[in-house]
């Protein structure tokens, strides 16, 4: 079934998946800060191709992202351009059709489970029924972080996630990507022709050097300066933890292929 535009930007402003999102204010200017102090956490595997100031990638959230441009604005909502998000969806169901017919190699991540996972899964199951290969290689990594197990890549019927024991993690590091991307080397395979991911999981893809699709709230704000930089990424601009099933929408439109 056809998403159109129309319905497709509604569904955003009501969801809040764009327009007002619950993402606030004060979080997105800190974090801002925090990606230009060079702060790893908020890096998301990505080394700037130069140092930039908190004005500056606040510049580039107001152009990519769509968080407001008014420098008094210091608390309370803030917002994603709907417009944008859309547009970046075109860009990704532009480079998914392609994926799609070519039956390219595709490896999916998330480092959000309990959101953008269910988007994701139905773009995996897509690629596949399409005759593109969905990359899941075998993996013997793990990460001691400290706590009572060590953490470990699980794939969820083709996307990768952070996983501890039976839980599966919420995270933003790109060392599980990294992981990914060594195995397929190990095992003497190609890197892959798309990466589709969000969080650390694109960002260590895009710095690879890999195209890559991604997805980024307005308090994370490294995957657009990269794309911005020219690095080979298309972020799409959302909140990214709203219940799984408002992505629906999204995961139809990037994977409806029959429309120009």
């Amino acid at each position: 079934m056809t998403t159109t535009r129309t319905a497709l930007r509604d569904h955003l402003v009501a969801s809040r998946i764009a327009g007002e999102v619950r993402t606030s204010r004060e979080n997105n200017l800190e974090n801002a800060g925090r990606m230009a102090r060079g702060e790893e956490h908020y890096a998301f595997g990505l080394v700037p191709l130069r140092p930039w100031t908190q004005d500056e990638v606040f510049t580039v959230m107001v152009e990519r992202c769509g968080i407001s441009a008014d420098l008094d604005h210091l608390a309370g909502v803030d917002t994603i351009d709907p417009d944008l998000t859309i547009a970046a969806l075109e860009r990704w169901r532009m480079r998914l059709a392609p994926a799609a017919a070519q039956r390219e190699r595709v490896l999916l991540a998330t480092g959000h489970p309990t959101g953008v996972l269910a988007m994701h899964l139905r773009i995996a199951a897509a690629l596949r029924a399409a005759g593109a290969e969905v990359l899941v290689p075998e993996l013997s990594w793990s990460w001691d972080c400290g706590g009572p197990r060590p953490l470990r890549v699980r794939a969820v019927n083709g996307v990768h996630l952070l996983a501890s024991g039976g839980e599966l993690l919420h995270t933003h590091e790109p060392d599980p990507m990294r992981a990914v991307l060594a195995a397929l080397a190990e095992q003497g395979i190609d890197p892959p022709d798309l990466v589709v991911a969000d969080h650390g999981w694109a960002g260590a893809a895009a710095e690879a050097g890999i195209a890559t699709l991604g997805l980024a709230d307005c308090n994370d704000p490294a995957l657009f300066v990269a794309e911005h930089e020219g690095k080979p990424i298309v972020t799409v601009p959302l909140d990214d933890n709203v219940p799984p099933h408002l992505y629906d929408p999204l995961s139809a439109y990037v994977t409806d292929w029959r429309v120009p």
